[in-house]
């Protein structure tokens, strides 16, 4: 099937967000970080400066965290 053959009846946005989080290491704060998420119905967010020592894939409620960690 080709892309224009695919019926496009419904649109949907996609909601963004930017978060500079400053730290995730005190406990509980991952969690809170994902209320604010899913308070705000946001479908994708950058999180900024979450300092953690390694990159990782974190599960935190509905939501997945990719921890990026530059060498």
């Amino acid at each position: 099937m080709f892309l224009e053959e695919v019926p496009r009846s419904r649109k949907r946005d996609i909601l963004l967000g930017t978060w500079n989080v400053r730290s995730l290491y005190r406990a509980g704060s991952l969690m809170a970080a994902a209320r604010d998420i899913a308070r705000y119905k946001l479908d994708l967010v950058v999180v900024q400066e979450v300092r953690w020592d390694k990159g990782d894939t974190v599960r935190a409620g509905d939501y997945n965290f990719f921890i990026w960690k530059r060498k």
